[in-house]
């Protein structure tokens, strides 16, 4: 990791006044939460037609929910890491002021960011906590492990189903609009450990830079938003963020 990148990315967040923050499975992978790509992906495992879309709903609801049981079960022995609490900082320092706005969208659907204090948080792709029935469109907060009766059923009887978005099927369209907002008047756009390969969520730097954003990537391997990036910091997140808090530190303790 290089120090004057660090710096940098120091003196591009004190020189802002609105900060959007992008983050992926990466985020979560140094907390223990396996990823889908990658060298310890879930891809290695299992097909995401046989797990992640409706039709794998339609066609095995038990399989499909004995794996979200398997991931609800993961994470919650998983704890937020250096990387959650350094966002938690960063937005704490910019909220508050009303000159200033921090949002946090996520890709993630585990809710560790809120269990580390993150509050103006977007989540695109869902809550991994939340069930919700395709029936009557009943919609709850279920945080049991394991869930009790399994497969879960609405007051209805109908299957109730994780309330996460899958492949196939659209963003929620006010996260959508609150995201698109955030990128189009973010002066810093950070993404952080994400493969920028899932759309639309990957597009959002780019609206980001086109309004004039400063695009940041933190994320140990190339993808396809290095090429657009004002700076590319390789490494976890929760190591960056780290260094990155030290300078800060450094910084403060000179003045």
């Amino acid at each position: 990791m290089e120090e004057g990148k660090i710096r940098d990315l120091a003196t591009f967040i004190s020189s802002a006044k609105s900060i959007s923050v992008l983050t992926g499975a990466g985020i979560s992978q140094e907390s223990g939460i396996p990823t889908f790509r990658g060298a310890d992906g879930l891809w290695k495992q299992y097909r995401a037609e046989d797990l992640a879309t409706p039709e794998a709903f339609s066609r095995n609801p038990t399989l499909v929910w004995e794996w979200y049981a398997w991931r609800r079960a993961t994470i919650s022995r998983a704890q937020p890491n250096a990387a959650h609490y350094a966002l938690v900082d960063l937005e704490s320092r910019f909220n508050g002021s009303q000159a200033h706005s921090f949002t946090l969208l996520t890709q993630n659907v585990d809710g560790l960011h809120e269990r580390a204090g993150s509050r103006n948080v977007v989540r695109l792709h869902g809550d991994i906590w939340q069930l919700r029935c395709p029936s009557c469109g009943t919609e709850r907060q279920d945080y049991s492990v394991p869930l009790d009766p399994f497969p879960p059923r609405c007051s209805c009887s109908f299957l109730m189903r994780p309330g996460v978005v899958w492949f196939g099927e659209p963003l929620p369209q006010r996260e959508w609009e609150r995201a698109a907002v955030a990128a189009r008047k973010a002066e810093i756009f950070l993404v952080v450990g994400t493969s920028a390969l899932v759309h639309p969520a990957a597009s959002l730097p780019l609206l980001g830079k086109q309004n004039g954003a400063r695009v940041v990537e933190i994320n140990p391997d190339p993808t396809p938003i290095s090429r657009l990036a004002d700076l590319v910091i390789r490494g976890k997140a929760a190591e960056v963020f780290g260094a990155q808090w030290r300078e800060n530190q450094r910084t403060a303790n000179s003045n």
